[in-house]
């Protein structure tokens, strides 16, 4: 197989990926690296992508995925960096998503978070570590452990 056919290949099987979801660049580059595309054949697709409007600016997919997961998943500004990083969003689309996270809207995440799982009849300590697993900055979980712990229930004191 030529260079070219390489190139035409990993192009294909770029475009196959975009065609499912939008990705961002370093994503897309370890996904084709793992099929054994090399870097010159990624780097050529990627341009090629990016030329034909597959590929958009990496902070506004980073921003649209940090809403979806805030809004439709109630995830906090830690659990949004975790996925973004995870996907190899760059450092500065992260930054912007993280940007684009209202404080208030997240504080209402963790309250919805926390009147679901209060339901269960857990402690304040478990919830905690469920709003933890969600992402939310230890401020947001001091707070709504509280506002949420039986009475009585002693809490641990914010150390922010």
């Amino acid at each position: 197989m030529s260079e070219g056919d390489g190139r035409d290949d990993c192009l294909g099987k770029a475009l196959d990926l975009l065609a499912r979801r939008a990705h961002f660049r370093g994503e897309l580059r370890r996904k084709l690296a793992a099929r054994g595309f090399g870097p010159d054949s990624i780097e050529a697709a990627l341009a090629r992508a990016s030329e034909l409007g597959y590929l958009g600016s990496e902070e506004q997919l980073a921003v649209a995925f940090a809403r979806e997961r805030q809004e439709r998943r109630g995830l906090g500004r830690s659990r949004i960096a975790q996925e973004l990083a995870r996907r190899h969003a760059t450092p500065e689309a992260i930054e912007a998503a993280l940007a684009d996270v209202d404080p208030e809207a997240e504080l209402a995440r963790a309250r919805e978070a926390a009147a679901r799982w209060a339901r269960h009849g857990s402690g304040a300590a478990a919830l905690a570590r469920h709003l933890a697993r969600k992402g939310f900055a230890r401020s947001v979980i001091f707070r709504v452990s509280r506002e949420f712990a039986p009475d009585g229930e002693e809490l641990p004191t914010d150390g922010d």
